[in-house]
């Protein structure tokens, strides 16, 4: 059964608001170093002030040219859940569709961020077994901005659980503890075994 969704609004909150705390921290930094060299070039106060209204106007700038672009980026996310497959749809000028088949998912995790936990919303990190060249990000693909995170993660867990039975077993029992010691007294035991036994053939 197909399902499709779309990013709560909240996701488009969250993104404006570390659009914002992300310029206010590059402002603070620029501010600090062109405070360091006007001191350091020892100029007048006029040009010092210039140079901070300046940074405060590339400041504002900066921020009010990324809402609408964030705005659109959201706009234009769409993931689809599939019986076989995970489709994301994403891109502004360049549109991007994105197939991770069921079949090579390893994992579905669950990430909530300080903001997402403020906000009530959550994201789910796709891992597959070979991860393609082009994700440095540590993961095939996100499913973020999303409201019923839980539910949709448990469902999803549950389609690779019906995949892959075995790897849901193991990953879902106690590991198994096994001392460096009693690991050693085992591989010394076969070694043993197989002296004796390629002895036995001589």
């Amino acid at each position: 059964m197909e399902k499709s969704l779309l990013p709560d609004k909240k996701f488009v909150t969250k993104s404006i608001l570390v659009s914002l705390i992300s310029s206010l921290f590059s402002f603070l930094f620029i501010g600090i170093m062109v405070h360091v060299i006007a001191l350091s070039k020892d100029v007048g106060p006029a040009f010092f002030n210039w140079l901070w209204l300046v940074t405060a106007l590339g400041f504002i700038l900066t921020f009010i040219i990324s809402i609408p672009i964030i705005i659109l980026w959201i706009k234009n996310l769409k993931y689809i859940i599939r019986e076989d497959r995970v489709t994301i749809h994403k891109g502004i000028l360049t549109k991007i569709q994105k197939n991770i088949p069921l079949r090579a998912v390893t994992d579905f995790i669950l990430e909530r961020s300080l903001l997402d936990r403020f906000l009530g919303i959550g994201s789910i990190k796709i891992q597959t077994a070979g991860q393609s060249p082009s994700s440095s990000t540590g993961y095939e693909g996100k499913l973020a901005g999303l409201l019923d995170y839980e539910a949709l993660h448990d469902d999803l867990r549950k389609r690779i659980g019906k995949l892959h039975p075995v790897a849901e077993a193991t990953t879902t029992e106690e590991p198994i503890h096994v001392s460096s010691e009693t690991l050693l007294k085992q591989i010394l035991a076969e070694l043993k075994e197989i002296k004796k036994n390629t002895g036995a053939k001589k």
